[in-house]
């Protein structure tokens, strides 16, 4: 674990950042074309942070141009992947230099706690990056079978220029599941933060060209999503798209690429995730650890939340009572303050909208917490909600609200986790290894833990199933796959006598 400072230490490299303001393109900071910029803020003061390039389509086709030449005249997709890998690797080590301030940077830009950023997202982002850059020269392409006349080779090959997309709720981890099978795979990037987080991308973006990634092949448009996303979304030079966020939005890129030139698109969306606890679980303290972990880690802002707690009838009350305790022990506040644990929501807008659930709230009993702090904070809030139909069980709150659902025996328990639109992760705890079994085979999520709470970790494959993904998959050797296409090449090894026999 990275050490932790003290609330101070924090606060005064906070007052001394050097904070990036402006589009990174073809290798270099620039203003928006249109010389327009947006107000970043401090979610927990309001503070404004800095004034960010406020980039539109014109700054898309410039930052697309660039990543295509660097794309066709080979600068970083024909490099030998050793060297590839070592640039790479030089990234992880001048983020592992820096990696306090990238901390202090994503707290102040998100309002996540400088505990998670320290400890979680930070070591896990260079993790990550690190981990593809190993696999640059580790994947082989393949021999099919053939006649003793041919070969058939099939290798894979960079797609091209990718767009990739960012959520802000993991602004450095999510850039790093796709920056890093999208460089190691050989492509030119185009990535689009999220406009309430985009001072960390700017910063890796300035960091991967210091350690030697050629200018166009990363390049970072902040802006909003009509005026960015929407134009990467539609661009016709631009082969491939991956997108993180909501549902809502990941619906709009499958039309972007149905209108233009037929991109692959691949979506991690949205989820409303079951932590199913049977009556045999087995130590109810680390049960409910886990269930605090899931709901109230990030401010419940995270698409892996385990949102929904489906408790057998004849635990819930002993199991409610430790998790209770637990919640109790999770301090909301200053997010540069490393004993804090719950801190500021991203924005105001989506404060209102996580308050409008909050209202909801009294329509199921209220076990704890319900209440908005200082118009940027929510306690951790655990909701009695009767049954799965409840709007507190059914729509993705991202806030840090548990509904607690009843169940009587295993096979309800299935049923009620998959009574939902999504199917993004899931958690069962159960001493019985054929039920754990059973029930995450029949649990139609793409992660299930038995157990525990998680998503694995890089070396297997994130996504979901129904309205949660589309298309492909984050994390892994998987991951790779969505940034490479498949070639066929077919040697005919006959000489010119044996034309035309096999």
């Amino acid at each position: 674990m990275s050490t932790l400072l003290t609330r101070e230490e924090y606060e005064n490299i906070a007052r001394n950042l050097a904070l990036p303001n402006e589009a990174f393109i073809d290798g270099a900071f620039r203003p928006a074309i249109s010389g327009k910029t947006f107000r970043t803020t401090n979610p927990a003061t309001g503070a404004v942070l800095t004034e960010i390039a406020a980039c539109a389509a014109e700054d898309v086709d410039l930052a697309v141009a660039s990543a295509r030449t660097a794309f066709d005249d080979g600068r970083w997709s024909r490099l030998r992947p050793g060297e590839r890998k070592e640039v790479l690797l030089r990234l992880c080590e001048l983020m592992a230099r820096d990696a306090t301030e990238l901390a202090v940077m994503e707290s102040l830009d998100s309002g996540k706690t400088i505990f998670d950023c320290t400890t979680i997202d930070v070591p896990e982002t260079i993790h990550c990056l690190r981990w593809h850059a190993e696999l640059i020269d580790k994947i082989y392409d393949q021999v099919a079978p053939a006649s003793d006349n041919h070969i058939a080779m099939v290798v894979r090959e960079p797609v091209g220029v990718v767009g990739l997309v960012l959520p802000w709720n993991f602004p450095l981890l999510m850039l790093a599941w796709k920056i890093g099978p999208a460089l190691a795979a050989g492509c030119s990037v185009v990535l689009k933060p999220a406009a309430e987080t985009s001072l960390t991308a700017l910063r890796v973006a300035q960091l991967a060209h210091e350690a030697g990634v050629p200018a166009g092949v990363l390049n970072v448009v902040p802006g909003s999503g009509s005026a960015v996303g929407e134009p990467l979304g539609r661009h016709p030079d631009v082969d491939m798209v991956s997108f993180t966020g909501s549902t809502v939005t990941g619906r709009r890129f499958l039309h972007y690429s149905a209108d233009s030139n037929l991109k692959e698109v691949v979506l991690e969306m949205g989820g409303k995730n079951p932590c199913v606890v049977m009556d045999d679980a087995e130590e109810l303290d680390v049960v409910a650890a886990h269930v605090v972990n899931g709901a109230f880690w990030n401010m419940g802002e995270n698409c892996s939340a385990a949102s929904r707690l489906i408790v057998h009838k004849d635990i819930k009350d002993a199991l409610l009572e430790k998790v209770m305790t637990l919640a109790a022990e999770w301090k909301v506040g200053d997010p540069l303050d490393p004993t804090v644990r719950v801190g500021a929501l991203v924005s105001k807008a989506h404060f209102d909208k996580v308050c409008t659930y909050l209202a909801a709230t009294k329509q199921g009993e209220i076990l704890m917490g319900g209440r908005a702090i200082d118009g940027v904070f929510v306690e951790p809030t655990i909701v009695d909600v009767g049954s799965n139909d409840s709007l507190l069980a059914r729509e993705e709150i991202f806030g840090p609200v548990l509904s607690v659902i009843t169940v009587s025996n295993f096979d309800e328990a299935i049923a009620v986790a998959n009574d939902t639109e999504y199917g993004l992760a899931a958690s069962l705890f159960t001493a019985n290894t054929k039920r754990a079994i059973r029930g995450a085979r029949a649990i139609r999520a793409g992660t299930v833990t038995v157990n525990s709470f998680g998503e694995g970790d890089i070396a297997t494959p994130f996504g979901g199933y129904k309205q949660s993904g589309f298309g492909g998959r984050d994390n892994s050797i998987h991951a790779h796959d969505q940034y490479t296409q498949l070639k066929t090449i077919w040697l005919d090894l006959n000489v010119a006598s044996d034309a035309g026999k096999n």
